[in-house]
């Protein structure tokens, strides 16, 4: 599965950093992270990562293979 998952706010490379399995373009005062999660547990997983870092999801969603 594919997913995107948008935080407010341009994170920094140590944030960055924290998702390594994940691509980022940052635009509009906001960071699209995308890539592959293996499984609900992964999704899951990355957005506890996102929550413990303080980032406000502002999307997520799952895109086309």
């Amino acid at each position: 599965m594919r997913y995107e998952i948008r935080v407010d706010g341009h994170l920094s490379e140590p944030l960055i950093e924290v998702f390594p399995e994940l691509d980022h373009v940052v635009m509009s005062g906001q960071t699209l992270l995308f890539g592959h999660v293996v499984d609900e547990a992964h999704l899951y997983g990355l957005l506890a990562r996102c929550q413990s870092l303080g980032l406000r999801v502002v999307e997520m969603r799952q895109v086309p293979e």
